[in-house]
């Protein structure tokens, strides 16, 4: 991508706030959404995507340039998101279904969602689900990435990662299911 190669570019040469600027510019809506699937809070996602460009700029340094920018973000993001809701799991006591249930309470209270009752739904399916299910169905399903380069950002195998979206396409199947007025 020629951002990618530019931002690396005015990196190295010094100019670095021109850079981050491009790195922002770029990739923060993208970062943005993908962190608020998870953790279904505006407020946390903001937080989260600050977290992640703060590790992001510290570490571009050592940026070997082996995946695009673009795919090294999104498993720096993935990462501090499920440090993020584990640390929340824990500190609050809580299992992390119990926690997903809060994450179904949030997006009923979110002012910023504007979908209709099958999309509250679905929402409220995917948070249901564990945080590493969480993600790859997120990164499959709404982002329609390949699982090679699902397999890049979280570091699991191609076939883990069919098994794992597998069920949580059916865990969510099932909710949505459960949770239908139409049965």
């Amino acid at each position: 991508m020629d951002n990618d190669k530019e931002i690396i570019e005015l990196y190295r040469s010094g100019e670095r706030e021109q850079a981050f600027n491009i790195l922002l510019r770029t990739y923060r809506e993208r970062l943005y959404w993908h962190i608020r699937k998870m953790v279904c809070d505006h407020d946390d996602a903001d937080d989260l995507l600050q977290s992640t460009f703060v590790k992001a700029w510290e570490a571009l340094p050592s940026f070997r340039g082996e995946s695009g920018i673009f795919t090294w973000l999104y498993r720096i993001a993935t990462n501090v998101t499920i440090t993020f809701l584990k640390k929340k799991s824990l500190s609050a006591t809580i299992s992390l279904s119990d926690y997903s249930s809060k994450l179904e309470g949030k997006i009923e209270e979110d002012p910023y969602f504007n979908g209709d009752d099958i999309q509250m739904r679905l929402q409220k399916a995917i948070a249901s689900l564990p945080p590493k299910q969480r993600n790859v169905f997120i990164l499959r399903y709404f982002d329609e990435m390949k699982y090679s380069e699902i397999s890049q950002i979280t570091g699991i195998t191609e076939g883990a990662l069919k098994a794992s979206y597998h069920h949580a396409y059916e865990k969510v199947r099932k909710y949505m299911a459960e949770h239908s007025d139409w049965h």
